[in-house]
């Protein structure tokens, strides 16, 4: 295996300097972010207050009707001190839901009805959290902090268009082990917040029982090329295939190159 050291202290001064730098370069002093009571969110939350100072980190808490967990999100926002807001996103859904579930006939013309797809409705709430923290963003003068880290990049395990948007991803380049790790150096972070293991927070599930592999897999996959397992890494490599999509800037089909022309 590829030889791993990881300086959890060191990366988290290191995180701190980039989203200063960030900052200076760009031109913004505050930053929004979504926070969930989850390891991810938390961990952002606390490098940017430490980076910006407290009163210029602003966390909306989304729920989608009742969150059975949203004191953790309190809780979070306490403990650090920074700015807070809930903003319930369930009469959106209801809408969105009113208006998809029309069968058509607009003006006398037949058209296509939309079929409930449960998929596209475990992912409508992400991106509804997405169109609220990036209007509170620009309302604010402040950039959007992603939370995602890169275990969740690697199998897929966000939404298009939803926690995929930011500004800049503060967590990005660290696996969801390494996140626990740095969050676990910042005292003024609850333990079991930075250890709470993470779910959808819609069907009561884990994150790793949805996905089927061990976040601890995807991380040696990544890691160190393998996690011990060629069955489960074919399986981590089926998903991070299926999800590339997901990834950067959409596919440019280029209509002045030739046809398997390189780009």
């Amino acid at each position: 295996m590829t030889e791993y050291h990881f300086d959890a202290e060191a990366v988290r001064d290191r995180l701190v300097e980039a989203i200063r730098a960030t900052a200076r370069q760009q031109g913004f002093s505050r930053v929004v972010l979504g926070i969930s009571g989850g390891k991810d969110s938390t961990v952002t939350a606390a490098l940017c207050a430490r980076a910006l100072g407290r009163e210029n980190v602003y966390g909306i808490m989304l729920p989608d009707g009742v969150q059975k967990d949203l004191s953790d999100s309190q809780r979070v926002c306490g403990a650090l001190g920074i700015n807070q807001r809930v903003i319930n996103i369930g009469a959106i859904h209801d809408a969105l839901r009113a208006v998809t579930d029309q069968q058509g006939g607009t003006a006398g013309k037949e058209e296509f009805s939309i079929p409930f797809s449960a998929k596209s409705e475990t992912n409508v709430p992400p991106r509804l959290r997405m169109t609220v923290l990036r209007y509170a963003a620009q309302a604010l003068d402040a950039r959007l902090a992603g939370t995602g880290n890169k275990s969740e990049i690697t199998v897929g395990y966000c939404t298009k268009d939803g926690d995929t948007s930011c500004d800049f991803s503060v967590l990005g380049a660290l696996t969801s082990v390494e996140v626990v790790q740095v969050g676990l150096t910042m005292e003024e972070l609850p333990r079991d917040l930075v250890e709470k293991t993470p779910s959808d927070g819609l069907t009561g599930r884990s994150d790793e029982e949805n996905l089927g592999v061990s976040y601890r897999d995807i991380h040696k996959y990544i890691r160190f090329g393998t996690c011990g397992s060629t069955e489960t890494d074919e399986a981590i490599r089926r998903l991070e295939r299926a999800n590339m999509h997901k990834r950067g800037m959409p596919l440019l089909l280029n209509p002045f190159e030739k046809a398997g022309a390189p780009s």
